[in-house]
């Protein structure tokens, strides 16, 4: 029996809105969301300290294009194309380029003496209240601690790995996870602190009313959906990559 013409339409246009994305459709929108960056930082991080043969094992590995190729196959299933083309458009808005220019402007001109004055004197000078709340609603929104810290324990657990197969050892995943899950919350911390101390510093000329606008725009479905999936899929993907080492 055929559907009526209308319930057809409807069917087919829902079809269409719930369209898959594709792994490449994530690389722009990557950029907007600052994983990019994590991805880019991954490699140098993981890099220091280790002897010349190593470091070009993990170059190799962990290349920013490999890791957010990773990170897009993963979430391609997960993401429709319209939800990706709605999360690009709200970080697109010239009020989340603003406040991009903000954070690049941090360190330019002064080496970042700036900001680590700015810390030094927050005990003694702290902002008001309200303002506090309103980076700690953006850094919620934005994901920015989950994934400031997730970037250091993905990177100090693939150093201690490397570091145990320099020695002739290995750990499975499981049991490396298991050895490492102490650090997670004392990173946690400092990663906090470190993520709203720099927010307070880069967005102190911006009028309260502009990043509680800011915090919203991170608050939006298809932003938050886009995070949300990259925080829970990243663990595997760097998971991925330690086994490209080997």
């Amino acid at each position: 029996m055929r559907l009526p013409l209308v319930v057809s339409l409807v069917f087919l246009t829902s079809q269409a809105l719930a369209e898959p994305s594709k792994p490449a459709a994530f690389e722009h929108v990557f950029e907007l969301a600052g994983i990019r960056l994590l991805c880019e930082q991954s490699g140098p991080l993981i890099q220091q300290g280790l002897a010349e043969a190593q470091q070009k094992k993990v170059a190799k590995a962990f290349s920013a294009d490999a890791l957010c190729a990773d990170l897009g196959k993963r979430l391609a299933p997960k993401l429709t194309a319209e939800q990706v083309e709605q999360a690009t458009k709200v970080l697109e808005s010239p009020l989340a380029e603003r406040f991009t220019v903000a954070e690049r402007g941090v360190g330019e001109g002064d080496g970042g003496t700036g900001l680590a004055t700015y810390r030094e004197q927050l005990s003694s000078k702290p902002p008001r209240a309200d303002r506090i709340a309103l980076v700690r609603r953006l850094d919620k929104a934005a994901h920015t601690t989950e994934l400031a810290t997730l970037l250091r324990y993905e990177v100090g657990k693939t150093q201690a790995l490397l570091a145990l197969r320099a020695k002739g050892q290995d750990l499975s995943e499981e049991k490396l996870a298991s050895a490492t899950a102490k650090q997670v919350e004392p990173l946690r911390d400092s990663s906090a602190k470190a993520v709203e101390s720099f927010m307070l510093y880069a967005y102190r000329q911006m009028p309260s009313g502009e990043l509680t606008d800011y915090a919203a725009l991170y608050e939006q479905a298809p932003v938050n959906q886009l995070l949300t999936a990259a925080v829970k899929e990243l663990p595997a993907v760097f998971a991925d990559r330690r086994a490209a080492l080997k």
